[in-house]
């Protein structure tokens, strides 16, 4: 950060002699300075050195025809493994259409799986419905057993959950804070 502002005269004189017994310590620092010092060179060689490059007469048509017949650089990473799974996904339909013009049997064998699958999820779904509907019954039981009902309880309860939604909304965003504080470093 020095070696910019060295070359470019901004130290202070204080700053400047500091800097310069810091060069005669500091192998990476005079390193860095000569690197610079020779880039400037040759930047300012190139700068005040006109040179005109000789341009052949069917230049344009050149650049245009190896733009049209090169696409090395267009390609993206990923088109290779989307063109893999649209070919996969071609076949796939190419295949069920054969197996539907041969008949119907991988086709009804294919829709009894599914329905099968469907039933299986169906019954999973119900089962946790009535599940979750029973423990709801079964803790308002519980919970008339032990809290009595008054006004003075149920201000108890809400404020105890107000707090228990902002203590996790807090908790939550200082996670997400300290999440972005280690991204950072």
């Amino acid at each position: 950060m020095h070696v910019a502002a060295y070359l470019d005269g901004q130290l202070d004189p204080s700053s400047l002699n500091r800097f310069e017994v810091h060069l005669q310590t500091c192998q990476s620092c005079r390193a860095e300075l000569n690197a610079q010092q020779q880039f400037l060179c040759e930047l300012e060689s190139v700068l005040l050195t006109p040179k005109e490059l000789p341009i052949p007469k069917d230049f344009a048509r050149i650049v245009s025809a190896r733009a049209e017949s090169d696409m090395r650089g267009v390609r993206q990473t990923g088109e290779r493994r989307r063109a893999l799974l649209v070919c996969l996904a071609l076949g796939a339909i190419a295949f069920a259409l054969l197996g539907a013009a041969a008949g119907n049997s991988i086709l009804f064998s294919g829709r009894l799986l599914l329905n099968k699958v469907l039933g299986v999820l169906g019954l999973l779904w119900t089962a946790l419905h009535d599940a979750f509907i029973g423990l709801s019954i079964i803790s308002r039981v519980v919970a008339r057993m032990f809290l009595p009902q008054s006004q003075i309880t149920n201000l108890a309860a809400l404020i105890l959950l107000g707090i228990a939604v902002v203590s996790l909304s807090h908790l939550i965003t200082s996670y997400h804070r300290r999440r972005q504080m280690r991204l950072f470093e």
